[in-house]
């Protein structure tokens, strides 16, 4: 007898070729949700490494901020040191002008000049005297010219008073002291 089978069985072979798919497209999903994840924290361990790098360059960058601050401060307390080191040399040096300035008008005074007045402003004297010639003053103001320590001899006046005497005439002269500084800037520099 022929053999007839009467169960559904093409419904079964649906079923299980239905089964086998939904187990497979579960598995690729898991996978694919798998590798999307697993990605995703790799992306996300290398976007965090970069933001702890990041966070510590700006941190190195702060600290050398504060040392690059600390330097200007101690470079312009080093300007401020250094001038008032060369304030205090200046007046060092200028401690002994007086004789000096003495020293030097007996040096350059030739004969037949006779001073009546020295007078010391700031970085500047000022002669007033007598010549019997006018050679005379210009070997003076050559001499001036010569000297370490006067420069700029300015003649500001040569007048002859006939009443008193034809032989000498009086003169006016401002000479500036070289190396000398000026006392109220000192005071100024000081007190800044």
């Amino acid at each position: 007898m022929a053999y007839i089978n009467l169960l559904p069985w093409r419904e079964e072979a649906e079923k299980a070729k239905q089964r086998a798919f939904f187990s497979v497209l579960t598995a690729v999903a898991l996978s694919a949700f798998a590798i999307v994840f697993l990605v995703n924290q790799f992306y996300q361990m290398r976007i965090d490494g970069q933001v702890a790098r990041n966070q510590f360059l700006k941190n190195e960058i702060q600290i050398l901020d504060l040392r690059i601050a600390k330097i200007k401060s101690l470079n312009e307390k080093k300007k401020e040191l250094k001038k008032r080191t060369s304030v205090v040399e200046q007046l060092q040096r200028s401690r002994n002008v007086g004789t000096q300035v003495l020293d030097e008008i007996a040096k350059i005074v030739p004969n037949g000049i006779y001073l009546t007045r020295l007078e010391k402003q700031d970085n500047s004297l000022n002669i007033t005297g007598k010549s019997e010639s006018n050679n005379h003053l210009a070997n003076m103001i050559r001499e001036i010219e010569r000297s370490d320590l006067f420069d700029d001899a300015v003649l500001e006046s040569i007048t002859s008073n006939d009443a008193k005497s034809k032989l000498l005439s009086d003169f006016k002269m401002r000479v500036r002291i070289k190396g000398l500084i000026n006392l109220n800037s000192v005071k100024s520099q000081g007190g800044s």
